[in-house]
């Protein structure tokens, strides 16, 4: 039975940067994703330059599309502002994860045709039954309905109302190089620049209907948005809050998605997964997993404060026709927004 010093569940950009980490810091690691490369998502697609930065200081660069800043549009009234010091980077998300896995595997690190739904663990180590796999150590990227999560009972029952992202590409051209946030009465759409003739729109929503029913909502954006357009097929998620009682369970640790999430509003997804990845090994490296845990609470902390205040406004309807309203009213305050997703 091999044994490795890091088995990672999941090969989506989580568990490809922790593998990536792994591999540099000198561990043994392996990394389990059933599905083939590349691996494809339902996600908004905007990397925000914080995301970009943890990309570079990574040695790595994905092609697309630079992104200058957000715009918020509720019918005519418009807010918007600038990322200051960086710029963020519209990528089709097959595109990220070829550059990722490219990555892990000039590194030395195999990736197995496993799926894992289950770990067994002692003092020593974490086992897959059944698969003839045991290392030191396991981390779960398994993504928002982590199995690894499930199987050890740390799944949190969220208190909210479920919500659902779903998302399709058109070839049109980008008419901005901001991300925009469409606010409509019960869902958002974000339309991200990916390429000079490619634009993702992702919508979330509490609503359970399909994509071009959602979509006709916002009048404006479907205009530009002809269907013969339509590139590619609609992909779903959902629901996107998942709580977990723990990051740290044993000798098993939790790394984006399966860690615990809030919402996409924010569009900090990847950069979340990114930045976990690097506490995580950091930790593991001086011998401190335990501090992992509040590690990552620091680390997500802005996140969680900033998007939960955002969907719990979302979900009040006294107050949700007046979030960009408020927002044009206080530019400022909504630039310093835009900076702390920076």
């Amino acid at each position: 039975m091999r044994r490795p010093d890091l088995l990672v569940v999941g090969g989506g950009p989580a568990g490809l940067a922790t593998a990536l980490h792994a591999a540099r810091a000198g561990l043994d690691t392996v990394v389990a994703e059933p599905r083939p490369a590349p691996v494809d998502k339902a996600c908004g697609e905007g990397l925000m330059p914080g995301a970009v930065r943890a990309l570079t200081a990574l040695g790595l660069h994905a092609p697309g599309h630079p992104l200058t800043g957000i715009r918020y549009v509720q019918g005519p009234c418009r807010v918007e502002a600038a990322f200051r010091r960086e710029r963020g980077l519209g990528v089709r998300r097959t595109d990220l994860h070829t550059v990722l896995h490219r990555a892990v595997l000039d590194a030395g690190v195999p990736v197995l045709p496993l799926r894992v739904d289950g770990v067994r663990q002692d003092a020593d180590g974490v086992t897959v039954p059944g698969a003839g796999l045991r290392a030191r150590w396991l981390v779960a990227a398994d993504g928002l309905h982590s199995p690894v999560r499930r199987s050890l009972g740390l799944d949190r029952p969220a208190r909210t109302a479920p919500r659902y992202g779903l998302r399709r590409h058109y070839a049109v051209p980008p008419w901005s190089s901001r991300v925009e946030v469409h606010w409509g009465p019960d869902a958002e759409a974000y339309v991200t620049p990916l390429g000079p003739e490619l634009v993702g729109v992702a919508l979330l929503t509490a609503h359970r209907a399909p994509y071009d029913v959602q979509l006709a909502g916002f009048p404006e954006l479907a205009a530009r948005l002809p269907p013969h357009t339509a590139v590619t097929p609609v992909r779903g998620a959902g629901p996107l809050r998942r709580r977990s009682r723990t990051r740290v369970h044993g000798r098993v640790l939790f790394v984006g998605d399966a860690a615990g999430y809030v919402d996409a509003l924010t569009g900090e997804g990847v950069c979340l997964a990114l930045t976990g990845a690097r506490a995580l090994v950091a930790n593991l490296r001086t011998g401190t997993p335990g501090r992992y845990d509040a590690d990552w609470a620091r680390a997500t902390r802005r996140y969680r404060v900033l998007t939960e205040a955002l969907v719990r406004a979302r979900q009040q309807p006294a107050l949700a026709p007046h979030i960009v309203p408020v927002a044009a009213r206080l530019p400022r305050l909504f630039a310093a927004a835009v900076q702390a997703l920076g």
